[in-house]
């Protein structure tokens, strides 16, 4: 009996418990169904399974392809491995970074390279009620790590086949087969929403306007176009290699999908002349690969999408580029001239030495190294033909005034805008070379490329003793790896073109048949009858490689490697270029390029004065060598100065100065940013100020007191041992005693705020932080020297380490009113030295004084400061309340991100005041002498004048002349300072 009733009790409680858990069920069920369906928009169930469908086809074949591409990548990688011997690469960790979460738990990706480290979380704390409430949610960016390589000498990655998928702006894949496969599934949709699904997003109507402009019905007659009167006719691209003109023909119609399929009335007829080459006949041509429509969407003027949809179709007719070249070289595989090294080989003096032309690339604004490596390299026995970048006017009125003081040195009278990778820098070299070859007085044997951040490691007797013994060759750098491996990593079977200064990728592409493509270093030294067959043959090999390489990226690096290799001047290659590069792939991979091109490179590193011993231990002849920069390394060019022509007197003025010039006024304030403007001004006021107080004791005399007038004349940069010391800033101002305008000029110097905190333990490894913008990875500096911010920058927080035990620090950043705009972890391994991150920042930030913060465990480590300056100027202009209302006030609800970090505030003590918020709001409005009083207060926490000078004569008794003073940018330099040609026919 009483077994029963327990049985029966428990089955009841069974029942029960079966019952709760399937209501718990079905309410978790109905939860989660009623989340999946939401949507932002009014599309019911259909319209979302209809996008789902046509997202997921394209998917799955992409996906596929991609197994199917990787599949083959790694087998290819194994065969080569086992051919070589080798166990592969290994690829290091680094320090990791994530948004602060709490508790703390975060995924791990690389931030920096570096071996591995291993997270080591926070201790628990007691988090407050609003710290619960809010969630944190981790959020860790990526970058990928990249290893040491200085064997090879072409500018892409040692490891590049890492970097394709995931760096590049686009997929390495071609999109040809992926739609092919996915279009059974995504048959029934509009070729838009293909698109769409494609890119991920819709494209612009812009975009959408000039795709429809290249379609061409079927009901259309072909060759006929609706109110064709005003055809568009292309101007012939920057990247076409030829030399002459082009004949023209007109161009194909270009259609796409969704417009044949939506769009039945006639479309615009668009014409433009051909590459040269190219069949005249009319095609129809769909725009349908990702590359294209990526290209079209962020190309930024009409006339560059025009171009790039006209490549695109005429090289899905497969008339843009050859398929197949004759091969001239009698040899078979690749010829190697061994040449010796003698160093004594200036001693023997030849009958005929050869005459040089070199032909120097510069741009940017560094004309005092210009000059320095001018003065080093000068011979009256060579010429020099100087090409200045279309976009670097003031080093080009300086080159300018160079030349006219030397007969044989003449500058080009056409300019062009090249960019790293792109095809107009080859385009730059054959014209000159066409120029070179036209100049009947300019009798030269050799042809040697140049930039402003090389420098000669041997002299130019040596370097004229070493090319008359070997007189016929041609020294060029091959890449010394697999070709087909190369050709990959190089993306020669890649279309590209340029065009809006962008090197744009537009799909696949085959290499020739008929010829081996070489390539390496874009530095070489060419032969007269060499640089003359690729300039004024006809043959089939050079013309059919100027097309080929006229959609290469980075053709100078190939071009001449190519021809050379393969015409019959093949026997007079030598794999040596005379040069030797600092390449450090682990620090100058880091896809800098990827503003201006569809691909990730390199670029070489700067060198340092512990690299001396480099140059007079190579084992093959060299003579030049790159890069160096004054602006990060002056020394190491002392130093070398001094091996090859004797060092400068001790007492030589200026000899450890380096100054660098950012602004002119012939550049217009135009070329300023606000920012640069209004920290200008202020430095001046600073100067000004400083003049007044001068004549102490005479508060009536006003003969050292000025007025501003006008904008700054110039601005420099000024280092000294390497070191940076300041702005300085020349302006045009009234003297008040006398009312005459006195040029003077004001070196104002920056102090850091860099605190380390007063309790440190032995695990803090922390020597610096900093916060800046165009931080340089590479040379690990802020190329912004000083930080000049201002409201709507993008500010990075770099962190120098010494080396120890694992870390893991929290970086938080602290506006003006205690709001925390930014918090994340920094995961730092024992080998890291540098680490930096540019958190998402809403903006405008609001001006004033930042702090940023390292914790370890919620313990201070150390802080330092930064000036956000509100600005005096919007547009160039000044600026006016409404502007100074949107500028200055932060950003809406104070959210610098979309996560809110208000609840670490009592854990950090940081309280808001609503006073500081009040007085923030205040100054937010503020114009004209209120605002320029607010600039000067914030700037005089981080700046000073240090001195100020006049550069004529001035009516201030105490003011020093700027020639006599050793800081001013208009003292004393004769290290660059050129002078007449003397005896021997050098200048150094």
């Amino acid at each position: 009996m009483v077994g029963n009733m327990c049985g029966r009790k428990l089955a009841r409680r069974s029942k029960s418990a079966l019952i709760v858990a399937l209501t718990v069920l079905l309410v978790q069920t109905l939860i989660v169904w009623n989340f999946s369906t939401l949507d932002t928009g009014e599309e019911g169930a259909n319209s979302r399974r209809e996008k789902r469908d046509q997202v997921g086809g394209i998917n799955k074949a992409y996906k596929r392809e991609r197994r199917e591409r990787e599949g083959e990548r790694e087998r290819e990688e194994r065969e080569k491995e086992e051919r070589e011997g080798g166990s592969g690469r290994e690829r290091g960790r680094g320090p990791e970074l994530s948004i602060l979460s709490f508790p703390i738990v975060t995924l791990t990706d690389s931030l920096s390279p570096s071996s591995p480290s291993l997270p080591s979380p926070l201790p628990p704390f007691t988090p407050s009620l609003s710290l619960l409430q809010e969630g944190y949610h981790s959020w860790r960016p990526k970058e990928k790590v990249l290893l040491d390589s200085n064997n090879n000498e072409n500018s892409v990655p040692k490891d590049f086949d890492t970097f394709v998928d995931s760096n590049s702006n686009l997929g390495a894949q071609s999109l040809s087969q992926r739609q092919r496969m996915a279009g059974n599934a995504a048959k029934h949709k509009p070729d838009k929403a293909l698109r769409q699904g494609i890119l991920g997003k819709a494209l612009p109507n812009e975009v959408n306007k000039v795709i429809q402009q290249y379609t061409l019905s079927p009901q259309q007659p072909r060759g006929v176009g609706l109110k064709d009167s005003h055809a568009y006719k292309r101007p012939k691209p920057h990247s076409q290699l030829s030399t002459k003109p082009a004949r023209p023909s007109p161009s194909p119609s270009i259609k796409t999908s969704n417009q044949h399929q939506r769009h039945h009335q006639p479309r615009k007829l668009v014409t433009a002349a051909p590459v040269r080459g190219q069949r005249r006949e009319k095609h129809q041509c769909e725009i349908s690969g990702k590359e294209a429509i990526s290209a079209l969407s962020r190309a930024k003027t009409r006339e560059c999408r025009q171009q790039i949809a006209e490549v695109y179709c005429r090289h899905k007719e497969r008339t843009l580029m050859p398929e197949t070249v004759p091969r001239y070289c009698t040899i078979e595989g690749k010829a190697n001239v061994n040449v010796q090294w003698d160093e004594g080989s200036e001693q023997t003096a030849p009958a005929v030495p050869v005459r040089i032309a070199f032909v120097l690339v510069v741009h940017g604004r560094a004309s005092r190294q210009f000059q320095r490596l001018f003065k080093a390299i000068y011979h009256t026995s060579h010429y020099y033909y100087i090409h200045v970048d279309q976009r670097s006017n003031y080093l080009h009125r300086q080159v300018g005034a160079l030349a006219s003081q030397y007969s044989n040195v003449r500058v080009t009278s056409w300019r062009m805008s090249t960019i790293w990778g792109g095809a107009s820098l080859l385009t730059m070299y054959l014209r000159s070379m066409d120029d070179l070859l036209k100049m009947a007085d300019w009798n030269w044997d050799f042809f040697i490329n140049l930039s402003a951040a090389d420098y000669p490691i041997r002299t130019n007797e040596q370097l004229v003793g070493f090319l008359t013994k070997y007189r016929d060759m041609n020294f060029i750098k091959s890449h010394g790896r697999d070709n087909t491996r190369f050709i990959r990593k190089q993306g020669l079977d890649r279309l590209f073109f340029e065009c809006d200064t962008h090197m744009w990728r537009l799909g696949d592409r085959k290499i020739p048949e008929g010829i081996a493509v070489d390539g390496g270093s874009d530095w070489f030294l060419l032969n007269r009858m060499f640089v003359d067959y690729i300039i004024n043959s006809e043959d089939e090999l050079v013309v059919s490689m100027k097309r080929f390489y006229a959609y290469t990226l980075l053709p100078a690096e190939s071009f001449f490697h190519t021809v050379l290799e393969n015409s019959a001047h093949c026997e007079s290659m030598v794999d040596n270029n005379l040069r030797i590069t600092n390449w450090n792939r682990k620090l100058g991979c880091k896809c800098q390029y990827k503003h201006i091109v569809d691909w990730c490179g390199c670029s070489p590193n700067d060198f340092k004065p512990p690299d001396l011993p480099r140059f007079q231990q190579t084992s093959r002849p060299t003579f030049f060598a790159r890069k160096f920069e004054a602006s990060v390394n002056q020394e190491i060019v002392t130093q070398l100065d001094s091996f090859l022509f004797g060092p400068y007197p001790q007492e030589t003025p200026g000899l450890q100065s380096y100054w660098e010039n950012v602004y002119d006024e012939t550049d217009s304030v135009a070329s300023l940013s606000d920012s640069q403007l209004t920290h200008y001004h202020a430095f001046t006021r600073m100067g000004l100020s400083r003049a007044a107080t001068s004549l102490q004791g005479h508060p009536d005399n006003n003969s050292c007191r000025y007025i501003s007038r006008g904008h700054p004349v110039s601005v420099h940069l000024y280092f000294l041992s390497d070191v940076f010391q300041g702005y300085l800033v020349r302006q045009h101002a009234g003297n008040l005693a006398t009312s005459q305008l006195e040029t003077l000029e004001t070196w104002v110097s920056h102090s850091n705020h860099f605190t380390l905190a007063p309790t440190t333990n032995t695990l803090n490894r922390l020597q610096f932080a900093e916060v800046g913008t165009d931080w340089d990875a590479k040379e690990r500096v802020f190329r912004n020297f000083g930080s000049l911010l201002g409201p709507t920058e993008e500010p990075v927080a770099m962190q120098r380490w010494g080396r120890g035990q694992n870390v893991t620090v929290t970086v938080v950043w602290v506006d003006p009113t205690n709001v925390i705009a930014a918090t994340y972890d920094i995961l730092v391994d024992g080998g890291t030295e540098y680490t930096h991150y540019r958190p998402p920042l809403t903006v405008p930030l609001r001006p004033g004084v930042w702090t940023l913060r390292v914790l370890h465990h919620w313990n201070l480590l150390a802080s330092t400061s930064f000036v956000v300056s509100p600005l005096e100027y919007h547009d160039q202009q000044p600026i006016r309340q409404e502007d100074t209302v949107k500028l200055h006030s932060g950003p809406v609800r104070n959210s610098y991100m979309e996560q809110s970090f208000h609840g670490l505030n009592p854990i950090l003590n940081l309280p808001v005041h609503l006073g500081q918020v009040e007085e923030a709001e205040f100054k937010a409005s503020l114009t004209g002498a209120e605002l320029q009083s607010w600039v000067d207060h914030l700037l005089s926490g981080v700046w000073s004048a240090a001195d100020v000078c006049s550069q004529g004569p001035s009516s201030c008794p105490v003011m020093q002349r700027c020639r006599e003073t050793g800081w001013s940018a208009l003292s004393p330099d004769p290290k660059s300072d050129l002078g007449p040609p003397r005896g021997n026919g050098r200048i150094r």
